[in-house]
């Protein structure tokens, strides 16, 4: 899969994303950025058979949280004040691939043009991904984008400058998407790990007012993840699953898009003993003790 995120976190326990909207859509399989009605090229969009659903997840170890200039990232209801736009911003970047020791804050990094169709975005707050730190190693080099590179993929933030050709989004908007198109052919040079990031207006949907910058921050990914898997696999209504890992960020999202969303009759999914009311909580229909029943 292109989205290669294997877990993510959200703080909450009971984000209910009513405010998830459909963006501009292409001929990219992740094109359909944040949508309950997805849209798939050459698709109509699939009709939820539920109200919209209730997202949480148990925060995962493996996923941090960056917050830009700040102790926690402010709520919805907590105004974030847009300033003038500096010529430099401050940003992670690195300038050769290798271990964490080649990621380095750098002050006086040029903040990154505005194209026609994409909006000046000032980070509130940024999700790292387990793409991130196998990109900075190099194993992605053969299609990577050129160095000196500014790491991430998830984001959210406030819209402080837009395109000509911009239509949904104006200065002031709370975002939040994936900055990336694709996960792993030719992902952008300036990512979401700075405090200004340029992205295309059709990866970017309004922040849901009842999530924070934080928490909505680390939901893209992860969510694409889930929601091409079942894509791909052709899930519709009516069908089972067994989801493996199910108490994971992405696993986690899969049980509830299932259940929630695709309409599916039964849902079993795997964990250890703690994460079994975890999974139930979910929406699983069955939640299997991996240490205890052998698959």
């Amino acid at each position: 899969m292109q989205s290669m995120s294997l877990c993510a976190s959200l703080s909450s326990t009971a984000s209910h994303l009513t405010s998830l909207a459909s963006v501009s859509s292409s001929t990219s399989p992740l094109s359909r950025k944040f949508s309950l009605t997805f849209r798939e090229k050459n698709r109509t969009p699939i009709a939820p058979p539920h109200k919209l659903p209730f997202f949480s997840a148990r925060p995962a170890p493996t996923r941090v949280v960056l917050v830009k200039s700040q102790a926690t990232a402010p709520a919805s209801s907590e105004a974030v004040k847009v300033t003038p736009v500096p010529s430099e911003t401050k940003a992670w970047v690195y300038g050769e691939y290798g271990g964490v020791d080649v990621l380095k804050l750098d002050s006086n990094v040029a903040v990154p043009d505005v194209k026609e169709d994409q909006v000046l975005i000032k980070v509130v707050a940024a999700a790292l991904n387990p793409v991130d730190a196998k990109r900075r190693q190099g194993k992605f080099k053969a299609t990577d984008s050129p160095l000196p590179t500014v790491p991430g993929y998830d984001v959210a933030g406030v819209v402080v400058k837009v395109g000509s050709q911009v239509k949904d989004f104006k200065v002031g908007d709370e975002v939040y998407g994936d900055v990336n198109e694709k996960a792993l052919e030719g992902p952008k040079q300036f990512g979401s790990l700075a405090e200004y990031t340029a992205v295309e207006e059709k990866l970017l949907a309004p922040k849901p007012k009842n999530l924070d910058f934080a928490q909505a921050a680390s939901l893209p990914l992860a969510i694409e993840t889930a929601y091409e898997g079942l894509e791909r696999t052709g899930f519709s209504p009516g069908k089972s699953i067994l989801v493996l890992n199910g108490s994971g960020g992405v696993g986690s999202l899969v049980i509830q898009l299932a259940k929630q969303v695709y309409g599916a009759s039964r849902v079993a999914a795997t964990s250890s003993t703690r994460n079994l009311d975890l999974l139930k909580s979910l929406g699983a229909d069955l939640a299997i003790d991996y240490t205890k029943r052998e698959l």
